[in-house]
């Protein structure tokens, strides 16, 4: 289908033929501070319901792990038996949290459906974290118990003590409690928590302007109406790529996700850990990004589906042997996350994979991944849009004041539905600023074309993105003062083949100092995760630039450094 118009009205026909009233998607009204959103009848009541649901896919294979396998049967028994244990036996209660800090392994995926199951709210940390940062996480959600792997541990363990947060500890000694123990079997059964719509379902941490990750707190039906959405979205594109969808289940595979995106991100943990779960998927786990590791399990388990940064997937079809249809013949799809796709990266795409259901969406932690979408057919007519805006989202694009702009204009993307979080946890005044009549304001400047199709055009926050890894400058500007020789810093992202985007610095030293670019970038690594760390350093020796209100001129230093 090669025709626009012809396809965006199918997808227009197909959206009202699936939201009207007794259709599988269909739309009622809730109330939520005031304003009567729109939400999705049949989408689950509770975290816990839908969690629940995966039960009745029993002995197939769920998750795969450096060889190892797990079947749904498997993974529940796990679950219910450290929920069991949780619950009786330290008293975990609805509403406490827990932390969990580890790479993606099955594990993760256990101690999160244990905690939802308690009711209790799981709060997953940025497993990247160096020390610092995952200490300042715990401090802000207080948690009952960390449940991490041993490096984290070794990262945090001494510090728990003190904040009154027990260890689990997954694959070796210390902590409080043995995991071998808390997930065998005999433990006492569940009592199953009575949840309201309103109750708090989840924190996950995301990075915004200011120098420290702020915790996003969801409730059960934010999180339940946004995995729903993800449903939706997979229904409009098998409507409206008919063909695409019948070659994909001529396969006759097991549908399986090759998990490289954290699950500590909305996009790992809803569209591939709980999408997968509720709906008898398969889930390949890469305990750290390697593109030629990627292809090797590609072609070893089957893969029908890679989600992730535009430069993963970059990197995965730069592979030699991508094209070769014994390695990649399972390969339904590519779904990139984020905006701003680089024009070459979807030239190869539709040129390489022109059969593909690939695709690309537009949301963020704030409201649990859900804006806009796109994929298969939809997809490969406009690629450079960030897709349909979503049924239960109202989306406005706003000028400086706030007041709505017209089709065509750029303006902040603004965002309200039953899926925004409840606020930034114990930041009353970073979610006031965020917020505005249940309006959440996502940062990014957007359009809305003629046809409804949102484009992703700038950020206004100062965030960098690598490899779909969101930076505060501000956080590593923050580090880099904390050298006694460094009076100045500015940082911000350049271009880049590789990463998306680059962490760039601009640093001035104290007079008489003697500094080079490999001892600032020490300095970073010693405190902030490794992807945080400045690719370039360039050393100033006159003050870095600002205007008569003494604010920083970073758009002078990205011109001065451009060809850097």
């Amino acid at each position: 289908m090669n025709d626009d118009t012809e396809l965006l009205a199918l997808a227009a026909e197909s959206r009202a033929r699936l939201t009207a009233p007794g259709a599988p998607f269909e739309i009622v009204s809730v109330q939520r501070g005031g304003h009567a959103l729109p939400a999705w009848r049949h989408a689950f009541a509770s975290l816990p319901a839908l969690i629940n649901a995966g039960r009745a896919h029993g002995a197939k294979e769920f998750m795969v792990y450096e060889g190892e396998r797990w079947s749904f049967d498997r993974f529940f028994a796990a679950a219910d038996a450290l929920a069991g244990r949780l619950q009786t036996e330290t008293g975990l209660r609805p509403g406490e949290r827990v932390a969990i800090a580890m790479r993606n392994r099955p594990e993760w995926a256990v101690a999160f459906a244990a905690v939802v199951l308690v009711g209790a709210v799981p709060a997953p940390l940025n497993s990247f974290g160096l020390h610092g940062e995952l200490l300042a996480n715990l401090r802000d959600v207080q948690p009952r118990w960390l449940v991490c792997d041993a490096d984290r541990f070794e990262r945090i363990g001494t510090d728990l003590p003190a904040l009154g947060c027990g260890a689990i500890v997954v694959d070796g000694a210390g902590g409080d409690l043995d995991w071998a123990a808390l997930t065998a079997p005999g433990a006492p059964a569940v009592q199953s928590p009575v949840l309201a719509p309103e109750d708090p379902a989840l924190i996950l941490f995301t990075s915004g302007a200011t120098s420290q990750a702020k915790g996003v707190l969801s409730g059960q039906r934010a999180v339940c109406q946004a995995l729903f959405n993800i449903d939706y979205i997979g229904a409009i594109s098998a409507l409206t790529s008919p063909e695409v969808v019948a070659a994909m289940m001529a396969r006759g595979l097991q549908p399986t996700t090759l998990t490289a995106v954290p699950l500590f991100h909305v996009s790992g943990l809803h569209a591939q850990l709980l999408a997968s779960l509720r709906h008898g998927r398969r889930l390949v786990f890469m305990h750290r990004w390697d593109p030629a590791r990627a292809l090797a399990l590609i072609q070893a388990e089957r893969i029908t589906q890679f989600n992730g940064a535009p430069a993963m997937v970059q990197q995965l079809i730069s592979q030699p042997g991508f094209d070769d249809p014994a390695v990649t013949g399972s390969l339904g799809g590519l779904g990139f996350g984020g905006a701003g796709l680089p024009q070459r990266l979807i030239d190869e795409v539709l040129a390489r994979r022109s059969d593909s259901m690939s695709g690309i969406g537009f949301g963020l932690t704030e409201t649990n991944g859900v804006g806009a979408a796109a994929s298969g057919e939809l997809f490969k007519a406009r690629p450079q849009t960030a897709g349909l805006v979503s049924p239960i989202v109202e989306l406005r694009i706003a000028d400086l004041d706030g007041a709505p702009l017209p089709a065509g204009e750029a303006g902040e993307i603004w965002l309200r539905g039953v899926t925004v979080m409840d606020g930034y946890w114990q930041q009353a005044e970073a979610t006031a600023q965020a917020m505005r009549r249940g309006w959440f304001r996502t940062g990014d400047v957007g359009v809305i074309d003629a046809d409804g199709l949102l484009r992703v055009v700038d950020r206004i926050k100062d965030v960098i993105n690598r490899s779909g890894e969101k930076i505060a400058a501000a956080e590593v500007e923050s580090c880099l003062l904390q050298h006694p020789q460094l009076i100045e810093a500015a940082v911000f992202s350049q271009p880049d083949d590789l990463t998306g985007e680059a962490v760039v610095a601009v640093v001035v030293a104290a007079a008489g100092a003697r500094l080079d670019a490999d001892e600032v970038r020490a300095h970073v690594a010693a405190r902030l995760a490794a992807y945080k760390v400045p690719v370039r350093v360039h050393l100033r020796r006159e003050p870095l630039p600002r205007n008569p209100a003494g604010k920083l001129l970073k758009s002078a230093l990205k011109r001065e450094f451009s060809a850097s």
